[in-house]
């Protein structure tokens, strides 16, 4: 084998581990932003996340870690959609956002 094709697989290798652990940290953010609607009494919209912001970070005992940021909706009354954030570090959830909601205007007649 030469080292061509070696760091070939060597890649291919570090990019399945990549994707199959985005897979696992993604389905993470989701259970923390469905969590978190619940909680809060407003409606998850979508099920589903989705990836803003992935760098390199130091955890609090200094190890460098992934940290990635994924975005989602969310409903207070079911007429408006709002945005909402879950950061993760490594398998950690770090900061989940779900903004400043205000209430519902109404007119009267």
């Amino acid at each position: 084998m030469s080292s061509f094709e070696l760091a070939a697989l060597i890649l291919l290798c570090l990019l399945g581990w990549f994707w199959l652990d985005s897979i696992k940290v993604r389905e993470l953010g989701v259970q923390a932003a469905r969590s978190a609607c619940r909680r809060e009494g407003v409606q998850f919209l979508d099920e589903t996340v989705s990836i803003s912001a992935l760098r390199l970070a130091r955890d609090a005992d200094g190890r460098v870690r992934l940290r990635r940021v994924y975005d989602f909706e969310f409903s207070a009354s079911g007429d408006d959609r709002q945005r909402g954030s879950v950061m993760l570090l490594g398998n950690e959830v770090t900061m989940l956002d779900i903004g400043s909601r205000r209430p519902a205007e109404f007119t009267r007649h």
